[in-house]
């Protein structure tokens, strides 16, 4: 029996030594090695709670309600640069041009104005587009910069919301489970998934032809000072324009892979040109709204505008 003991005590020796050495190796590491040095290995990071609301941006300009909203959205950010390279990314024109177009809206007056980043934050596209329904704005402008192999692929073009993309979406709004969502003041709760699929895409068409008529003012307004590479409003399923109940346009404003085109949005005197074109173009198409209101015309969301502007007739 003694022998056993013993035996047994010569196998157990080296493992309760090694065990212990290894002991010794992960305290010394934990306090002394790198990248540890006494700190937990796992990162914590604070997360919201489930079902909690989106940040929303502050609203910047006059005070009355009533006066319209404009959401201008920056393309990309964060982790996400989009088109370019080096120090000309898309997320940072994007920004500079939406930043450009809100101080000049701002200086004109009369229109209220949200950014849905004014940092380098990056945002999910259907966050962007939800930031512009929950602030119930007027208008929704996203503003982006493309890239293509070919050098000389140059100019801005204007976007709306293609049908295919707009029947999808009325689609998904009508068999989603939040029953108690508005459409232009029209609650859905209650609805069966057939009314409420037609009272989305009733929606969206007179959103769609409010969006038409605001992109076809930028292009008449921007003739001789922004290059377009398309004279007429092009259409596509972009996610960012799937709001069912505001106008809402994508502003490519140019090709960072054309040289002239990156100089141009580069440029104080091109983000000016951008904002003065594009805030015109805005003022304009509220007037319009004003009017329509005025003479009993349809109006899905009516909204105090500005008069307006003098100079280039409408």
């Amino acid at each position: 029996m003694r022998s056993a003991t013993n035996l047994l005590l010569l196998i157990l020796a080296p493992l309760a030594g090694i065990a212990l050495l290894f002991a010794l190796l992960l305290v010394a590491d934990r306090y002394f090695g790198a990248p540890g040095a006494g700190r937990d290995y796992v990162l914590r990071i604070p997360l919201p709670q489930a079902g909690g609301r989106l940040g929303l941006p502050p609203i910047e300009g006059p005070l009355d309600a009533s006066r319209p909203l404009v959401v201008i959205d920056a393309g990309h950010g964060g982790h996400d640069p989009g088109a370019g390279a080096g120090t000309l990314r898309e997320k940072d024109i994007t920004l500079a041009l939406a930043q450009a177009l809100r101080v000049r809206l701002l200086a004109d007056g009369g229109v209220r104005v949200a950014l849905t980043r004014d940092s380098d934050r990056f945002l999910l596209l259907p966050e962007r587009a939800e930031i512009a329904r929950e602030l119930k704005a007027d208008l929704f402008i996203s503003i982006h910069a493309d890239s293509a192999a070919n050098p000389d692929a140059w100019g801005a073009t204007l976007y709306t919301l293609s049908d295919r993309g707009s029947n999808e979406e009325a689609s998904r709004l009508a068999a989603s489970e939040n029953r108690a969502d508005t459409v232009n003041g029209v609650a859905l709760s209650g609805q069966s998934d057939a009314v409420s699929a037609i009272l989305v895409d009733l929606s969206q068409r007179e959103s769609a032809a409010q969006a038409a008529e605001f992109a076809r003012l930028v292009l008449r307004e921007g003739t001789g000072k922004i290059d377009f590479r398309e004279r007429s409003i092009q259409s596509a399923a972009f996610i960012v324009l799937k709001s069912a109940d505001v106008p809402s346009v994508l502003f490519e404003a140019g090709y960072l892979s054309n040289q002239n085109d990156a100089a141009r949005l580069a440029s104080p005197e091109g983000r000016q040109s951008f904002a003065e074109v594009t805030a015109r173009a805005i003022r304009i198409h509220f007037a319009r709204r004003l009017a329509q209101a005025a003479t009993g015309a349809p109006a899905p969301q009516p909204a105090a505008a500005v008069p307006e502007p003098t100079g280039t007739g409408d």
